[in-house]
């Protein structure tokens, strides 16, 4: 029975090796784990981020007209879908107001004015622009002409805690509000390259890279983000390798205890 006892031994000192490499491969070092670490700027000027995102192709635009003259102001705000663009879009138990949708060549149809191409312009252009053409064309005198999103969207995925899409009513996030929203961060995301997926007008993909340990991150002009932005936070090493270990610890277990009983019956 020596020989039986002296592999009982190495299994138990093999079984506590792999545990211990597991242990210590699955260690964060703590300063990975920090936001903004050794930042020292104590303000950021809004200049540098307050930039107002460009409508895209899919928005979901809500215009409102207002003037003096209630009843010529109405033309414009009227539910006539079939003249005016004008699109119902409705989610799961609620309804959303009716909006402009914008069309895959990056354009609504509004009441009267026809056609307008809004296309890579901010809701601030098009207010303008709409206000011009309806004084212009004498429609009307001194119109006040307000924009929303009606569907600001972004997605958050990878290690957070509750990755998943998020509408948000107040159209302006930004990527600490995104994390904020998913339950931040696990600890196992990589801080410094946080990727941001985005859509241009044209629709090209752009992938950017955010590093969250350094207060860049607050003149960047992509701190703020835009309706369908992706974020998604890359696993770090360490969750590979717990994973991997994770896997891999059962089946050494099992074969050296199989091992075991083989030799145990073989020899005894």
């Amino acid at each position: 029975m020596g020989d039986f006892a002296k592999y009982c031994r190495c299994y138990f000192s093999l079984s506590w090796l792999i545990i211990g490499v597991f242990v210590l491969g699955s260690c964060v070092n703590t300063q990975k784990l920090v936001y903004f670490n050794g930042s020292t700027k104590k303000s950021f000027p809004a200049s540098e981020m307050n930039i107002e995102p460009t409508i895209q192709k899919n928005d979901l635009l809500s215009i409102s007209v207002n003037s003096l003259n209630a009843e010529a102001s109405s033309l414009f705000n009227g539910p006539n879908l079939a003249t005016t663009g004008i699109s119902s879009v409705t989610t799961i138990g609620s309804s959303q107001p009716s909006g402009y949708l914008v069309n895959p060549k990056g354009e609504i149809v509004f009441p009267i004015l026809g056609i307008i191409k809004v296309i890579g312009i901010t809701k601030s252009e098009l207010a303008t622009l709409l206000t011009k053409q309806l004084v212009d064309k004498k429609l009307l005198v001194d119109p006040i002409i307000t924009i929303r999103h009606l569907n600001f969207r972004v997605s958050v995925l990878g290690e957070v805690k509750n990755p998943g899409v998020y509408t948000i009513p107040n159209e302006k996030l930004s990527i600490l509000e995104a994390l904020g929203l998913a339950g931040d961060m696990t600890i196992y995301g990589r801080k410094e390259n946080v990727l941001i997926i985005r859509e241009d007008e044209n629709s090209n993909k752009m992938m950017i890279r955010i590093n969250m340990h350094t207060d860049s991150v607050f003149t960047s002009p992509y701190y703020y983000l835009r309706s369908n932005d992706i974020v998604y936070v890359e696993p770090s090493e360490n969750r590979v390798m717990k994973e991997t270990y994770g896997q891999l610890i059962p089946i050494v277990f099992s074969m050296v205890s199989l091992g075991i009983i083989i030799i145990d019956r073989v020899k005894f």
